[in-house]
């Protein structure tokens, strides 16, 4: 399909964009977890200590890659509702100020990790795998721009609807670090620190990649030259709008990891920590559906707000809800029933075979986890595609900060419920969180529909 028809299609019936953006971002998404648990799994082999070090680096790990999916978004919504309104040398000119971000971003994150890496390891209470933690996470933020720009550009390429170059890169680089993970760690004998290498090697083929689509095949719908560019600061803060809440959600997503590290570690220690590392990370695959599916919502909202179609948005929450409810169902399901067989990848050696039952337990309970996403997160992606950023951000906050920290800090402190209790309480917090999240959605929707009926 060309770019042209990809086009088209965004601004046609909803249901046929979801399925035709959802599906592939699933795919690629669950490569890229895949990718993550693969890095566990070849650490799991060196003991249950590097593996709590990753533990500890995923939190600031994923802020990075909350500050490429949040600036994507952002350039995702602006360049959307450029395109809703058939304006071509409006989009063209938000992707060359979107790619310009990219990569300011990606130098000031990397010297900002590098120079923060050691004292907040020390506040999140590392001190006892402080060494591992500075093998994987030294390399791994000297490879921030092969982080954080390929999902920025993603974003660029999903706003004009091409699916296939916003996911191919993902794959690609999922695939890549699965083999050279144990050339590092083990072939080379780089220990802890070649799984961060070979991330890092790993996103940066992806890059080329759409380096080469770019500036070499040169037939993307939307222009990046910057032969003719004029710097427009508008442009930057109505991308940062979305951006910067998208970002600080996903920051609040690694605060809140690192304060359940932290309760783990007072409740049950540093095996506590290595269970929940190794089993977020199959819960975070259970999740991929949802979010899979919110992502395509965030174009086919943008592209409906730009054109103000507001029944189209109403058709997208909903039907978005519904495929990733369908979906998350029988991922609970799988998780659930499979839970030992899975945690055996984590446990495989004789240095982590006492986490199997622990593992096996954590992932029967908050496998229901995966339940609740689809609601809030669709709530919180729609938002972001009308370029409502802050709301996005305040419900996220609310449902993934507030609440499943009172009740997990409830549970487990509170009521010595020790481990069991944080689960429990993520649980309860998250599933409330996000009715309200997908309440508001629908009354936010519904009175843009009537005022639009209204005439105003």
């Amino acid at each position: 399909m060309s770019e042209n028809a990809n086009v088209e299609l965004l601004r046609g019936d909803p249901k046929k964009a979801i399925n035709k953006l959802a599906y592939p971002i699933i795919g690629s998404l669950l490569l890229v977890m895949l990718n993550n648990i693969i890095d566990s799994v070849w650490v799991a082999g060196l003991g249950s200590d590097p593996l709590a070090a990753i533990g500890y680096i995923t939190p600031l790990f994923m802020i990075l890659v909350g500050v490429g999916n949040g600036i994507g978004a952002g350039a995702n919504s602006l360049i959307s509702r450029f395109i809703g309104a058939k304006d071509k040398k409006g989009a063209d000119s938000a992707t060359a100020h979107s790619l310009i971000l990219s990569i300011v971003i990606s130098i000031a994150f990397m010297v900002i990790f590098l120079i923060i890496l050691d004292p907040i390891l020390k506040i999140m209470g590392a001190a006892e795998v402080l060494d591992y933690c500075k093998q994987y996470g030294v390399v791994l933020f000297i490879w921030t721009f092969a982080l954080v720009m390929p999902t920025i550009i993603g974003g660029i390429f999903r706003a004009e609807g091409d699916v296939n170059r916003a996911t191919i890169p993902l794959a690609v680089t999922a695939i890549a670090n699965m083999i050279l993970d144990p050339i590092f760690i083990y072939t080379l004998n780089q220990g802890i620190a070649g799984a961060a290498m070979a991330t890092g090697i790993a996103g940066f083929i992806g890059l080329l990649m759409q380096i080469y689509w770019i500036y070499v095949k040169k037939n993307t719908y939307l222009s990046y030259s910057l032969k003719n560019f004029k710097n427009n600061m508008k442009m930057y803060l109505d991308i940062l709008t979305v951006g910067i809440p998208a970002s600080l959600e996903q920051l609040i997503m690694s605060v809140l990891a690192i304060v359940v590290n932290f309760l783990l570690t007072i409740v049950a220690g540093t095996t506590a920590v290595a269970v929940y590392t190794a089993g977020w990370r199959i819960i975070s695959v259970g999740i991929i559906p949802a979010v899979g599916v919110g992502t395509a919502a965030v174009t086919v909202a943008g592209v409906a707000y730009g054109a103000r179609n507001y029944d189209k948005i109403k058709t997208t929450v909903r039907y978005a809800v519904k495929i990733g409810f369908i979906v998350s169902l029988i991922t609970c399901l799988l998780i659930h029933f499979f839970a030992g067989q899975i945690a055996y990848i984590f446990s495989y050696s004789s240095t982590s075979a006492a986490l199997a039952p622990l593992i096996t337990d954590f992932l029967k309970i908050m496998c229901l986890f995966v339940l609740f996403v689809p609601f809030g997160a669709t709530a919180g992606n729609v938002f972001q595609g009308l370029g409502k950023g802050t709301i996005s951000l305040v419900l996220t906050t609310f449902r993934e900060l507030i609440l499943v920290l009172i009740f997990a800090c409830l549970l487990g402190l509170v009521f010595n419920m020790g481990e069991i209790g944080v689960y429990i309480g993520m649980l309860i917090g998250g599933l409330i969180g996000s009715i309200i999240a997908y309440g508001i959605i629908e009354i936010y929707v519904k009175r843009l529909i009537r005022r639009n009926q209204n005439g105003n």
